[in-house]
């Protein structure tokens, strides 16, 4: 606690001579404890479970409605390709740093898609959205290198010096499209059988 030498007026709050304050900073100060701290209690709602499951329900319909009319207008998606995440609309072209397997020409599809949204709605996986509900398909396009870098290696006084050019495999794609396929909320009955062959 410190106590205050003489009169101070500061934001219409006057403090007396010998005035007990908890902080020095507040004795030059005092508008600061109630600027940053404030024992005003936070308003809580109760909500209703009926009406939240309500309009929850409305919200799916709604999504659910505007995907099977057509409606839904450009659809967006985060894909997540070869440890790196990409926005993707169709049309886009995007690259691929790094050794990537498939050759110019092949059609492939992304499976690994985190999100999925339009003009009204997003649809966000946990981590993944639902297996079957959105179908992204891409084109490679082109396998190219990319410009040449750099690597300067010098250690002083010791007549070291390396100087090494390298060039990183690129892989072009464009998306051909994206399409939601299923309805958000069914998911199917069983998994895990898309992979196992019978």
């Amino acid at each position: 606690m410190f106590k205050l030498r003489g009169r101070l007026e500061k934001h219409g709050e006057i403090f007396e001579i010998g005035q007990s304050v908890k902080s020095p900073i507040l004795a030059v100060l005092p508008s600061l404890a109630t600027k940053f701290y404030s024992n005003v209690p936070t308003p809580y709602e109760i909500v209703d479970a009926q009406e939240d499951r309500k309009t929850y329900q409305g919200t799916i319909d709604n999504v659910n409605r505007q995907v099977s009319e057509g409606k839904q207008g450009r659809i967006f998606a985060v894909v997540h390709v070869a440890g790196k995440q990409f926005k993707i609309t169709e049309g886009d072209v995007f690259v691929i740093e790094g050794y990537w397997p498939p050759d110019a020409g092949d059609r492939i599809s992304l499976d690994k898609v985190l999100l999925v949204g339009a003009s009204d709605f997003t649809l966000i996986g946990r981590p993944l959205v639902q297996k079957g509900l959105v179908r992204v398909e891409a084109t490679v396009i082109e396998k190219t290198l990319s410009h040449t870098k750099t690597h300067f290696r010098k250690k002083r006084r010791k007549q070291y010096m390396r100087i090494n050019f390298y060039r990183i495999p690129q892989t072009m794609l464009r998306v051909n499209r994206i399409e939601i396929v299923g309805e958000v909320n069914h998911p199917p009955d069983v998994t895990g059988l898309e992979t196992r062959i019978f």
